[in-house]
């Protein structure tokens, strides 16, 4: 069995997917790092009651964030491509999201006022994945000014923020916790 720690890592470097190494502070190391964030923080919101909530949304979401990671970690795409080829964010999966906020947004009432994040443990922790979804996004826009990022991946953020803005409010109103406003 291969062990989990391999100290190539010690320095302040790490391989990139596909090959290269780059310093753990490169643009895209905090790209892929900030989407792996998000990632986690989505298991936190799945593993809060009620679990059922809206469960096979959130996976089939961080599967695609396994995905973006796996693009972001990769400067040579066509170097993986194979490895790569499970690894797409389509325009099809971003109208999902979109299908997924108008679904959930149906049967919220209209917002008037900004929402302060918190409310039931879910809601609050699909607010601290929706700020670690804007951060993340950042972390690609920063990539991109340097190299290229994988197609769609920044509209697929942008909508996932608001996908986890609009879950929050539907979770807290699910739980019939009232929505505090600025």
């Amino acid at each position: 069995m291969t062990k989990i720690y391999t100290r190539t890592g010690d320095a302040g470097q790490t391989a990139l997917f596909g090959g290269g190494r780059v310093s753990k502070a490169d643009p895209r190391v905090a790209a892929y790092g900030d989407v792996d964030e998000l990632n986690a923080a989505l298991g936190a919101v799945l593993a809060c009651e009620p679990v059922e909530f809206e469960r096979d949304l959130l996976q089939g979401i961080q599967r695609d964030l396994f995905a973006i990671g796996g693009r972001l970690a990769s400067p040579d795409p066509e170097r993986v491509g194979k490895a790569l080829a499970k690894a797409q964010v389509t325009p099809e999966r971003i109208a999902s999201l979109e299908a997924a906020i108008d679904r959930a947004d149906a049967s919220l009432s209209p917002l008037s006022a900004f929402v302060l994040p918190g409310g039931t443990m879910k809601g609050a922790l699909f607010h601290v994945a929706r700020t670690v979804c804007r951060r993340a996004e950042r972390s690609v826009v920063a990539l991109s000014q340097d190299a290229t990022a994988p197609p769609h991946v920044l509209a697929y953020l942008n909508r996932l923020s608001d996908l986890l803005f609009t879950l929050a409010r539907l979770a807290n109103r699910t739980a019939g916790a009232v929505e505090r406003t600025w």
